[in-house]
């Protein structure tokens, strides 16, 4: 009797754990455990047929209501339509990308840019970031962005083809990529900071002013030609309230421009650039057509300045090393074309009128 209750007390029951029971007892205990065995088969079958048919009636479910596709079927569609939209399959990761920008700003929209870029990039995801919160701020200054709106990809733009075949548009940084815009003429909405004055400029107007009208200009160019004679009359209207400054962009496609911006210099060097500037623009048409700096000269001395000195001063060149500043200035702003107007960090281009320079001035002077 002890020696039954102690094969009791060592064994578990199993059919294989040699349990040594007398009467049958070893017989039921099997039993007990392959009954066991067998609920959790039938289990396991009831489980996944469940699945199984779940997924099945999601398919015909979806199918029968239209309502979308289920994970089997989209991977053997590469085209579908539901709901009135068309969905289509592309080989390419999809493409992240932020979008810095300011809602305030007007010239700021981004519609156009980006029905543009995904006829390139189709997989393309858009999340806004505002300029002025802490991500748009370390994003500015990570890239050194100057304008808006910015357009900051992530790293998977690496795998398409846009990427391997433009590697030069973007600027990289910490697996993040800047789209340089400039480069591919999407058109700048607002500049984060307006143009630095420098000593060296020809300025007129308090050097304190709480308004900066920065120009880029070029002498041969006919619409500066209309947009300096507005600008004369703006600046005779606010010459104790704002800053104006003038900055050379002789473009290439104006043979005489860069010997007309040198004499410019060489008369601010004279004190006499706001007047030099007028002569060249009244009679632009004449100089124009002129093959060398003569007519330059004579203007030098219609206005009295040190013939002398003024006639070294452009023989020499002097003045070409600033030039050359201001037009990379230029190119860094992104600017192509005069004549460019910044107020404050306000853009326009083109002939202004009065009425649309005063305009943006007030602006910035009521603020």
């Amino acid at each position: 009797m002890e020696e039954e209750k102690k094969v009791e007390s060592e064994a578990p029951c199993g059919c294989e754990c040699g349990c040594e029971k007398e009467d049958g007892k070893k017989e039921k205990c099997c039993s007990e455990k392959d009954s066991k065995k067998m609920k959790n088969i039938v289990s396991l079958v009831i489980l996944l047929g469940g699945l199984f048919i779940g997924s099945l009636f999601v398919d015909v479910a979806q199918m029968v209501r239209g309502s979308g596709f289920s994970g089997k079927n989209l991977n053997r569609s590469e085209i579908f339509q539901s709901e009135g939209k068309t969905w289509v399959a592309y080989s390419e990761p999809a493409v992240p990308v932020m979008v810095i920008n300011d809602d305030s700003c007007d010239k700021c929209n981004v519609s156009d840019a980006l029905v543009w870029m995904r006829r390139i990039v189709p997989t393309i995801s858009t999340k806004k970031v505002a300029y002025d919160s802490a991500e748009g701020k370390d994003l500015i200054q990570k890239f050194g962005i100057k304008t808006l709106p910015a357009f900051v990809f992530g790293s998977d733009v690496t795998k398409t083809d846009f990427y391997s075949q433009a590697q030069t548009l973007f600027t990289a940084k910490d697996d993040r990529f800047l789209l340089n815009s400039d480069q591919i003429g999407l058109p700048i909405g607002k500049y984060l900071d307006s143009p630095a004055v420098s000593d060296s400029d020809a300025t007129s107007g308090p050097k304190d002013a709480k308004v900066k009208v920065v120009i880029f200009s070029d002498f041969q160019c006919p619409y500066c030609k209309v947009f300096y004679q507005n600008l004369r009359s703006v600046m005779s209207q606010y010459q104790d309230s704002v800053l104006f400054d003038f900055k050379e962009l002789p473009l290439d496609i104006h043979p005489q421009a860069n010997n007309a911006a040198l004499a410019s210099e060489c008369a601010l060097e004279q004190g006499k650039f706001w007047e030099y500037a007028d002569k060249l623009y009244g009679a632009q048409a004449e100089w124009s057509a002129a093959k060398d700096t003569s007519r330059f000269k004579g203007y030098a001395a219609a206005l009295r300045l040190d013939t002398a000195k003024f006639n070294s001063c452009l023989d020499s060149q002097k003045y070409k090393d600033k030039i050359a500043a201001d037009m990379q200035e230029a190119t860094d702003l992104g600017l192509t074309g005069t004549p460019s107007i910044f107020v404050n960090n306000n853009f326009d281009s083109g002939a202004l009128t009065v009425d649309q320079l005063k305009g943006m001035i007030d602006a910035e002077l009521n603020k």
